[in-house]
């Protein structure tokens, strides 16, 4: 005997509650299509609920209380997802502009944001770090950082000194654990018998760099405004540095320094530093600790960009231009490297040349002392 099915006529004769378990199974991309194809999942794609799973399931920081405070104080998840899940991509600054960047002049430098009153709007306490890591998928360190540490009073060392916040050194506003941040073979690393084969093959930072994903979200509470500065994905690292058990993977992003610094970008390098605690051949599974978790801004020159510089750039920061493709972001970080090198070479072949005329001037000063005694 065959069993009839009623047909379903119409979207709107589906219950909207069934709709909602649709929605709320979906990752934040397909949420935002889905929104796109009819008015009651458009409707339903409004609801915080939905856009606060998304983000717990993307950054797991977000489910802490304090944080979700936090985020409906700027605007909601909805608004805090569309924020930080583009990453920021930076091709404002034109070929001749890179080139014309050459050395900083001191009074151009004390000349920038020389208005005092602006410089001050900015305080260390307005920004929040929400920083995750995870490791295949896996996420192995959640962090937040409620200020910029040390950063006491205008006068004092952090705005004229290089900017930098180093994440597992200072205890955050919170109840989490503190504890180690350790991967192993249950995590999905590789077995190591010795370091001496890695040093042939590779196969731990291979699978280290490729396997790890960063995300460190700079809020602004004045402001309202959030962005994600790290670039997901690894742009590179340095095996065994500076010891033989030291991996470092680099992440980052490239930010707007218009009228704050004459190169016009900056790089914000996020760094992770992994010491190898254990191989196979001690005895036990391979065994990474996590070390260090940092961020720094660095000039085309690599020079480390001071406390009050680093504030404004952090605040324009947060309203620059964003992509959701990958690639172009990788274009703008691989953009900035390639002009950085070429800034790198012309400066030695300045230097070279500079050398070359010293020498050739004190051969000449040499040849006339010498025909000046013997005449």
């Amino acid at each position: 005997m065959g069993t009839s099915i009623a047909p379903v006529e119409t979207m709107a004769s589906l219950s909207m509650d069934l709709f909602y378990d649709i929605l709320r199974r979906l990752d934040g991309p397909t949420l935002a299509s889905a929104a796109c194809t009819c008015a009651a999942f458009c409707s339903i794609s409004r609801e915080e609920r939905l856009w606060e799973n998304v983000c717990s399931s993307m950054w797991p920081s977000t489910n802490r209380e304090d944080v979700k405070d936090l985020i409906s104080s700027i605007g909601g998840f909805r608004k805090f997802y569309a924020d930080c899940f583009p990453l920021i991509i930076n091709k404002e600054v034109s070929e001749y502009q890179w080139n014309e960047y050459r050395e900083y002049p001191e009074e151009w430098t004390e000349a920038v944001y020389d208005d005092m009153d602006e410089v001050e709007t900015i305080s260390p306490s307005d920004f929040v770090s929400i920083v995750d890591i995870r490791y295949k998928g896996k996420t192995i360190c959640s962090k937040v950082l409620w200020d910029i540490p040390n950063a006491n009073s205008f006068n004092g060392w952090f705005y004229n000194c290089p900017f930098r916040i180093d994440l597992l050194t200072y205890a955050a506003r919170d109840d989490d654990d503190d504890g180690e941040v350790i991967l192993s073979v249950s995590d999905g690393l590789p077995l190591i018998t010795s370091l001496e084969r890695e040093r042939k093959d590779g196969k731990l930072w291979r699978e280290l760099r490729d396997g790890l994903q960063l995300s460190w979200i700079v809020v602004n509470k004045k402001m309202k405004q959030a962005a994600n500065l790290a670039s997901w994905s690894a742009l590179g690292g340095q095996r065994h540095w500076p010891t033989d058990r030291d991996f470092v993977i680099r992440f980052g992003s490239i930010l707007p320094a218009k009228d704050i610094l004459p190169c016009q970008v900056v790089e914000c390098i996020l760094s992770t530093k992994f010491r190898v605690v254990h191989t196979e051949g001690e005895g036990v599974h391979t065994t990474l600790k996590l070390t260090e978790v940092s961020m720094q801004l660095e000039d085309m020159e690599g020079s480390h960009v001071n406390g009050r510089h680093s504030l404004l750039i952090l605040k324009e920061a947060l309203s620059c231009r964003r992509s959701k493709n990958y690639s172009e972001v990788l274009e703008s970080c691989h953009l900035y490297s390639k002009v950085q090198n070429e800034l790198k070479e012309e400066k030695m072949r300045n230097e070279s040349r500079l050398e070359r005329l010293y020498i050739l001037g004190g051969i000449a000063a040499s040849f006339i002392t010498f025909w000046y005694c013997v005449l």
